[in-house]
This record gives C-alpha cells, sequence and structure tokens, in this order.
C-alpha cells in the first residue's frame, strides 16, 4: 500500500449483502477499501487490516452495496424548483442511496426544446453534477430529451462531450417508434444509454407510450414499467416483460399493483435480475428520501420476494444493467455502503425478516468512495445498532 493511500476497514459486520442475486450473503464479518475501492472482504482473520487510517466498527450491523435510484429529474446541484426543494439529495443519502441516475432535467424552467439549446443543457448538467457532488452523492446526469430534427451528428457532439445517457423517450416531441428507434440506435452508436417513458402522459407536454411504442424503440430501460404515473393494462405490462430483454423498472411514484404484476411476471420468466428501481422524483407525488428502501420493502413484502433478494433490485442489479462501477461487493469496486439495521422496535427476528414484514430497516451510516458521508439517518426509523467510527 502506497504511504499516502486511505484505507478504510469496516470490521463486525454482522451480515454482508453483496448485490447479487446469484449469490446475495457473503460469508465475512470485514471489508477492507482502499483509495475508495474495495480491497477485500471476508473474515477479519483472514484480511490485511494493518494500516487503517479509518476504522468503522459496524457493531454487527448489516453492510450493503449503496442503494442506487434509477430515475429521478434533478435540475441543479441541491434544489428543485417543481417542488420548491432544497437538500433532497442529501435526504436521499439519509435514504441509503449513493448513486442517483437521470432520466432526463425536465424540471428546469424554461427547458430548452431547441436542438442547440437541448444539448447545450445536457452538457452544462453533466458538467455541474460531475464538478459538484451533493453531500459526496454520485449524480449521473446530463440527460437530454430528443425532440424531432435531431441528426446522428448531435448524438456524436453529445457523446463527444462526455454525455452518457439519453433522457426518457417521449418526453419531447419523438413520440412515434420508427423515429425512436432511429435515434436509440444512434445513441447506442455513440455509448449513450437510453430510458424510455412508459406508460400514460405524467406531465402537461408529455403523451401515452404504449408496449408497441416500447419494443420498437428498444431503449436499454424501460422506464418505470409500473407507469409515472399511469400504468399501461396488465397484458402490455406482460407483453414488455415477455418480448425483451431491457430491464423492468419499477418505480415509487408509479401505480403499486402494476408493480407486483411487474415482479411476479419477471419471477415466472426466471428473469428478475432485470429489475431494477427508481422513485421517479422530485415530481408531483413529492420527494421520497427513503422511496428506494420503501420500495425494497414493499416488493418483499407483497411481493413475496425474500429481502436479500429486493434489495439486489436496489443495487446489484442496476449496477449490472448501467455498467456501473458500484452497487456490487466486488474487489475493485467503489466503496459505496450502507449500513443499517433492523429499526427498533420493528417485529421480525432478524432485519431480513423485518423488511419481509414490509418495515424499513433504520440507517446507521453511509459511505461513498470509502468515505464516511452520514452517521444516523435523520429520515429512517431509529436502527438498534449503530455503527461507529473508531
Amino acid at each position: 500500500m502506497d504511504i499516502f493511500s486511505e484505507k478504510l476497514v469496516i470490521r463486525n459486520i454482522g451480515l454482508m449483502l453483496s448485490g447479487k442475486m446469484e449469490a446475495p450473503v457473503l460469508e465475512g464479518d470485514c471489508l477492507v477499501a482502499i483509495d475508495g475501492k474495495i480491497s477485500a472482504y471476508g473474515y477479519e482473520k483472514d484480511i490485511d487490516t494493518q494500516g487503517a487510517t479509518t476504522t468503522v466498527d459496524a457493531n454487527g450491523v448489516t453492510l450493503a452495496p449503496g442503494l442506487i435510484d434509477s430515475h429521478i429529474h434533478p435540475v441543479v446541484g441541491d434544489y428543485t424548483p417543481r417542488q420548491q426543494q432544497l437538500g433532497w439529495i442529501d435526504s436521499t443519502l439519509h435514504g441509503g442511496v449513493t448513486t442517483l441516475i437521470s432520466a432526463g432535467e425536465v424540471h428546469m424552467p424554461g427547458r430548452p426544446k431547441d436542438i442547440v439549446g437541448l444539448k447545450a443543457m445536457a452538457i452544462a448538467s453533466q458538467r455541474w453534477y460531475e464538478n459538484f457532488r451533493p453531500s459526496g452523492v454520485k449524480v449521473m446526469a446530463g440527460a437530454p430529451i430528443i425532440e424531432e430534427g435531431m441528426v446522428e451528428q448531435d448524438f456524436k457532439d453529445l457523446s463527444d462531450a462526455g454525455v452518457t445517457l439519453l433522457g426518457e423517450v417521449g418526453l419531447g416531441s419523438v413520440k412515434d417508434g420508427p423515429t425512436a428507434k432511429k435515434m436509440v440506435d444512434w445513441a447506442r452508436k455513440y455509448g449513450m444509454q437510453s430510458t424510455i417513458h412508459t406508460g400514460g402522459p405524467s406531465i402537461p407536454g408529455s403523451g401515452l407510450i404504449d408496449a408497441d411504442v416500447v419494443l420498437e424503440a428498444g431503449t436499454d430501460v424501460i422506464g418505470h414499467i409500473n407507469g409515472g404515473h399511469t400504468a399501461l393494462p396488465d397484458d402490455q405490462i406482460i407483453c414488455l416483460c415477455e418480448s425483451c430483454k431491457a430491464a423492468l423498472e419499477i418505480v415509487h411514484n408509479g401505480n403499486e399493483r402494476a408493480a407486483l404484476l411487474t415482479i411476479n411476471t419477471a419471477r415466472e420468466l426466471k428473469q428478475m435480475d432485470r429489475v431494477i428501481l427508481g422513485t421517479d422524483g422530485p415530481a408531483g407525488s413529492g420527494v421520497q428520501p427513503l422511496g428506494i428502501l420503501r420500495m425494497v420493502a414493499m416488493l418483499s413484502s407483497l411481493g413475496n420476494v425474500p429481502a436479500e433478494i429486493a434489495f439486489c433490485f436496489a443495487n446489484g442489479n442496476t449496477a449490472r444493467q448501467r455498467k456501473l462501477d458500484t452497487g456490487l461487493i466486488e474487489v475493485g469496486y467503489a466503496a459505496d455502503f450502507v449500513l443499517m439495521d433492523q429499526a427498533q422496535h420493528a417485529p421480525g427476528k432478524t432485519i431480513l425478516e423485518s423488511v419481509e414484514l414490509g418495515n424499513l430497516p433504520g440507517v446507521g451510516m453511509t459511505i461513498i468512495d470509502g468515505v464516511v458521508r452520514t452517521g444516523r439517518s435523520r429520515n429512517t426509523p431509529p436502527a438498534q445498532r449503530l455503527p461507529e467510527v473508531v
């Protein structure tokens, strides 16, 4: 280890969740990260823990990869004008979320819809969240809303400037399958990942995007398959699950019944690894600092999903679908973690059983890039035990 390296040691871990559906619980009680990357995990007796610059005693709580919100609508910094909300990203961190992914900066007042303007805003948004991480949270932003008249060169320009995402297809003037497919293919050619609006209109100016358009567009992610807010009919949701391999994104600001239909269909197809979670906020439904934890508890308790698997929807599945270097306990991955425990007086014998009964865990600490960012959450119910920096 370099003499100037930062070494984080987390010891006395009670339960280690991996983010991997195929092996959601890891053997071990200790994890080491060097310079913000996971370097080793397992049992403390088998790991080099010498020379730590930061040591966290987990006090028997659960460690999981930091949660990922796959569908947000940021604007600038930690402010969203639609709900006049300041500090929503910091509050979300207190819900265990360490990475946020923009589905388009659509709530910017006066959002430009001309091609020069939308490209300029996407590049600027990508830059300002790259240069400023609110409370340390990773915000992947700069997601342009595609409009009629864009040509292949526009996507190359965006990609060359560092833009890696498309905003929700269908929120702009492109609402037909053939045009959407042409532009999604251009985006993919230049390394940009795409999401499509699914379901009825969410705000004035958006429109219905039905299963036929979703399938023809061929995006990487089926954005809010359970509606944002209005879901498609059941047969169309089942058709989407069966007819493509795209990520099935379930959001907090959608239809809960449609969310459970999606889970049950994915289970029947043996493709639950496609399920990822978002909040689709800040929006008219409000700002949900605990939205991802609430989704985990809802899908586990009402969808009959083991809690350790439901947590994978919120980190590892998203990491794999989105090709991120966070969200999994894996050597070389970012040292982004949430440490949590069963909430005080919550029913259930363990944290997993408590979540399976529909209860939120208590977050005791968040860590991003190997740096402790928060202690006890101000938003979750209080945890039974708390980790501490020693």
